[in-house]
């Protein structure tokens, strides 16, 4: 089984299974209130300075003339808001080395706790672009010290630690595993953190299946079979349009088989071999339908191609076997799992 397993591994190291994190994860949309909006609150000059700060043409500009504002208006009502506004036009920036400097300059135009909180998850969407894997589990940990329900954060770190382990890292296995468990059970729970809006949950709910298929993952590599095939099995109900659950559980199923394809070599002849191998053609069979599921639901979709060449190799010795050493029948046994045309 591992070495099937680290073929399936490589070839799902390709895909990407990430959703970008957004700074309302921790600060509810914010905005620089337009001169109309930011008269109650503020002089004509404040609200003035307040709205000039949306024209100007990027993050980096923007963040600028958010430190010129806050020299002038240091006790301005707008501070947090503000610093969510540069938060988010900062999480925008497409480069990320860029991003990190410029959230790193954040930090020297905002200072107050909960001006800061606004830049902590772009740092962590830097720290991940940029693979520095290891800062960006320092850097999590230190945010969920203070938000330990922080869903946006523990799901996007269970989801870069399988990243590392399908790269045969697996240092932050056992942290990834405790965050995507927390996350599943915050999710299906329906508990919302306070400090998140409501659009962003529904876009941290989307996430289960993925947080199931990705710690069905990490439960295989921690070496827990029965956990991972709870897991895939789960994850194939909520997106059976997802081929990579149908793989890996054909994989686990593919491992039942042979364990008992290699008791049934051992055993003396008799009834209880008899049964051995019934159960293990059952398994052989269960293996071949998985497989075949996982290359109808990938059809047609390239970036699916690395895993649909493993599979083939897995599926075709043995349906084979079970069709007196022919292929005959396997393509339409794959067809029957493709998804329907569109009309």
């Amino acid at each position: 089984m591992k070495s099937n397993c680290l073929s399936l591994l490589r070839a799902v190291s390709v895909l990407s299974l990430f959703v970008c994190i957004s700074p309302s994860g921790f600060a509810r949309h914010a905005y620089v209130p337009t001169q109309q909006q930011a008269k109650p609150r503020a002089s004509e000059a404040e609200a003035k300075a307040a709205v000039a700060i949306n024209s100007a043409p990027d993050a980096a500009a923007k963040l600028a003339a958010a430190g010129e504002f806050l020299k002038k208006y240091p006790k301005s009502t707008y501070r947090q808001e503000l610093a969510a506004y540069i938060a988010g036009e900062i999480g925008r920036v497409a480069d990320a080395s860029q991003k990190l400097k410029l959230a790193d300059d954040f930090r020297n135009v905002f200072k107050e706790n909960e001006e800061l909180e606004s830049i902590q998850l772009v740092m962590l969407d830097g720290f991940l672009d940029l693979k520095r894997i290891d800062d960006a589990f320092s850097h999590a940990a230190s945010l969920l010290a203070k938000h330990p329900d922080n869903v946006a954060v523990m799901s996007h770190l269970a989801i870069a630690g399988t990243e590392e382990a399908k790269r045969q890292n697996a240092k932050h296995v056992p942290v990834s595993l405790q965050y995507g468990l927390k996350s599943i059970e915050l999710i299906e729970a329906n508990k919302k953190p306070a400090n998140l809006d409501d659009a962003s949950w529904e876009r941290q709910k989307t996430m289960l299946p993925h947080l199931y298929l990705n710690m069905g993952i990490l439960s295989l590599v921690s070496g827990n079979p029965a956990e991972a095939k709870t897991r895939f099995e789960k994850a194939m109900v909520l997106s059976p349009a997802e081929p990579t659950s149908y793989a890996f559980l054909g994989n686990i199923v593919d491992s039942e088989y042979q364990q008992l394809a290699q008791s049934y070599k051992t055993m003396p002849e008799g009834k209880e071999k008899e049964e051995t191998l019934k159960k293990a053609t059952e398994k052989m069979d269960q293996a071949i339908d998985l497989y075949a599921r996982a290359l109808g639901v990938s059809a047609g979709k390239p970036a699916h191609k690395a895993l649909q060449d493993q599979i083939l190799q897995n599926i075709t010795p043995y349906y084979k076997y079970r069709h007196n050493g022919s292929i005959d029948g396997l393509q339409q046994l794959i067809d029957k799992y493709k998804a329907p045309a569109a009309p």
